[in-house]
């Protein structure tokens, strides 16, 4: 790996102040050299001789340490943070606010709302609370330095402002004081950015941000004046440098890799992440901007275009366990790369069957039991009649029909849902316990089945609906009997195997192990949606490439 230079600077308070400069050893192949402020009572003479020494050593360095750098690319490594108890326990905290997301994205999805769908904003789908991955930033003149998640998911940046008084998260980090930088430029169009447990406010300010080597000038970002909710409070991060399209961009700000690209500070209009997924070492990865490093991958990547600008959104095909189809994205599903995002996001469809083969505990949904007992023997039927599956929950009166899936019959006048009353006694969770029923059977009757099989292995599968949260638990010993589960990307199959899919909380014999898939459901047109996060892109080096509108994978080294 080449090496790099970055450069700390103590300044000096006062005329007495003098520098030496040490050069520290290569650590995760970036040159250090820091320049230490020395003490006022040497004397002059000491100064002479050290500050001649300085500028000797800086001549005969230079030209050394810049000539390392002349692959064009710029790399800031990343710190790594395990999966902890602590964050778990926030996390339950805040359940409520999660469930009450589902919820509404459960009614949003089944009342069929397709001409709303567009709008919907995976930035407020997004949890951080485990998130593990995050560099560092500087922001104004001198640089004050912010821990940032590189974030594909969204495209703004945001760090807790000086001005942030009311929320506890605010004293926890470092906050961004415009006084103390001399490239500070007012701006003070209110912002706000909703996240699926929380949201920040406050407002957009303009100033000079450094990332490793490079100094994007008038960079517009977010002073963050609110951070509500626990996930802020014991995050080990400061803020979010979204690196996705203008399109989903709060404000419509320029992002900040828009801004690198048309400053002219890269090779190449590329970035690459590289993952370290290896727990028992310190460096947690790198981001290169500018290009790829050939040491991060293997083999050639797997390139596919970008379907819909604004996430990093691409076609993936069908899903499949030991090898076999789960049947649900056979024909096709979109995804999302996303690096701000700690496990694997997909329908719960998939996610239940994806839990039950590994044995998963999730929680127990009687509603999909009970659409099982009363109709498992009429919707086989109706499969075998070759009735299309899309409108067999409607015609046993489980879901109305709107032309492309199923829209439940709960359709509640305003009136109703303020009072909570229910229409035609019919429930959202039935119509949606039907649909996914319908793809688990027509998937063993692709495989010859019997009827009786056939019921007994949907009953297992509703055991296996995951919990609120998303959070299943799995058996840590169980790990050598697990199976493989493949994603279909370009043409080609790419495989995790057990170890890299379950996450591992604690150690010793206090560890837990936790599935890596957790369901969500989002609506047609954008879905169904996978959202492939650090469990995928842990295993496959991740390429963005902005110029061709292009995502490549390949094996990460």
């Amino acid at each position: 790996m080449s090496s790099f230079v970055s450069i700390l600077l103590l300044y000096a308070k006062n005329i007495n102040s003098i520098f030496s400069i040490v050069l520290i050893s290569h650590q995760l192949g970036i040159t250090h050299i820091y320049i230490h402020r020395l003490p006022a009572y040497f004397n002059m003479e000491t100064k002479l001789k050290s500050v001649t020494a300085t500028l000797f050593l800086c001549f005969l360095l230079f030209p050394l340490v810049f000539s390392e750098s002349n692959d064009g690319l710029v790399r800031v490594g990343l710190k790594k943070r395990k999966f902890d108890q602590n964050n778990r326990v926030a996390a339950q905290i805040e359940s409520k606010e999660g469930e009450a997301l589902r919820a509404s994205l459960l009614k949003y999805r089944l009342r069929g709302n397709l001409a709303d769908s567009q709008d919907t904003d995976i930035v407020s789908l997004k949890n951080y609370m485990d998130a593990q991955y995050f560099g560092e930033i500087g922001i104004g003149t001198p640089p004050q330095k912010f821990t940032v998640i590189f974030d594909t998911g969204s495209s703004n940046l945001w760090v807790p402002s000086a001005k942030c008084y009311f929320s506890i998260a605010c004293y926890l980090h470092p906050k961004y004081k415009s006084s103390s930088s001399s490239t500070y430029n007012k701006n003070g169009k209110p912002a706000a950015i909703h996240y699926g447990t929380g949201a920040i406010s406050g407002f957009f300010s303009e100033d000079h941000v450094t990332i490793g080597d490079l100094v994007v000038k008038d960079q517009e970002f977010i002073e963050a004046t609110k951070e509500p909710g626990v996930t802020f409070l014991v995050a080990k991060f400061d803020g979010i440098l979204g690196l996705g399209f203008q399109e989903i961009s709060v404000g419509n700000a320029v992002p900040v890799w828009y801004n690198m690209v048309n400053q002219g500070l890269l090779k190449e209009p590329v970035f690459s992440f590289w993952f370290n997924r290896n727990a028992d070492e310190e460096e947690g990865g790198e981001i290169v901007f500018g290009g790829v490093d050939p040491n991060h991958y293997k083999g050639e990547h797997t390139y596919v275009p970008v379907t819909q600008k604004g996430y990093w959104q691409f076609d993936m095909g069908d899903v499949m366990i030991d090898g076999k189809t789960t049947g649900f994205c056979a024909g096709g599903c979109s995804a999302i790369a996303d690096s701000g995002t700690s496990l694997l996001v997909g329908p719960t469809t998939i996610i239940t069957e994806l839990n039950h083969a590994i044995g998963a505990s999730g929680i127990v949904s009687q509603e999909c039991k009970t659409v099982v007992a009363q109709y498992g023997e009429t919707i086989i039927e109706r499969i075998l009649a070759k009735d299309q599956p899309q409108k067999i929950c409607s015609q046993i009166g489980l879901c109305t029909f709107d032309g492309t899936h199923g829209v439940s019959t709960e359709i509640k006048s305003v009136v109703e849902e303020n009072t909570h009353k229910v229409s035609g006694g019919l429930s959202d969770a039935s119509c949606s316990a039907c649909e996914m029923t319908v793809v688990w059977m027509q998937n063993q009757l692709k495989q010859n089945q019997t009827q009786e099989r056939i019921l007994e292995y949907v009953n297992q599968l509703c055991e296996r609906l995951p919990s609120p949260m998303g959070e299943s638990a799995v058996d840590c010993s169980g790990l050598s009997s697990m199976p493989s589960v493949s994603f279909t990307i370009g043409g080609r199959t790419f495989d995790l195997t057990p170890e890299q899919y379950v996450l591992k909380v604690g150690e010793g014999d206090a560890a837990q192990c936790i599935s890596g898939f957790t369901a969500l459901d989002v609506p047609p047109p954008r879905g169904p949606l996978w959202i492939l996060g650090d469990v995928f892109m842990g295993r496959y080096h991740t390429v963005f490439n902005y110029g061709n509108e292009r995502i490549g994978f390949a094996e990460a080294a």
